[in-house]
């Protein structure tokens, strides 16, 4: 019942060739390759959303259907997977990301560049200091992090397509 709702509210194709936004894509857009349900097209897909999901916090639905476009990816499944970061699971995955880019780059937990004022060195650090003391480790973070989900959700999904397929011909016999 859930799914059902989910499936009405992706959009068609045709509304997404009709949008202004996407109607550069033209017709590619309109291929039905990338609107088939195939276990690599699939796969393809929810990697690339996925990873645009984790690294990008904004603009990762068309970042996600373009790249879908350029490597022959199921569309709908790219465009649905973004959703993996969402207002409840920002927060968690952010810090992760942000305690993994830590521990790679070497860095300690609110270092901040040495640029500081007259002023800054008496009072506490400014908000911007304290955002771009955040910003290497965070990005280095959100990079492995989304390239690590990105790479295993491709396996995953394979795999359990694979094993979904095997399964429904041994009991078909």
């Amino acid at each position: 019942m859930i799914l059902d709702r989910l499936i009405h509210l992706v959009p068609t194709r045709e509304q997404l060739a009709a949008s202004r936004w996407l109607r550069w894509l033209g017709p590619l857009l309109l291929d039905p390759r990338l609107w088939r349900w195939s276990r690599r097209g699939v796969a393809r897909g929810v990697s690339i959303g996925v990873f645009f999901g984790l690294l990008v916090p904004v603009a990762q639905i068309p970042l996600s259907v373009v790249t879908a476009v350029a490597l022959r990816a199921c569309i709908p499944a790219a465009a649905t997977s973004t959703l993996i970061t969402n207002p409840l699971t920002f927060p968690p995955v952010y810090f992760a990301a942000y305690r993994l880019g830590l521990w790679v780059t070497g860095e300690t937990a609110g270092a901040v560049p040495e640029r500081r004022t007259a002023q800054d060195r008496d009072d506490e650090l400014s908000l911007w200091q304290k955002i771009t003391g955040i910003g290497r480790p965070l990005v280095v973070g959100l990079a492995i992090t989304a390239t690590i989900a990105g790479l295993a959700s491709y396996v995953t999904i394979s795999l359990a397509w694979d094993w979904i397929d095997r399964y429904r011909r041994r009991r078909e016999r």
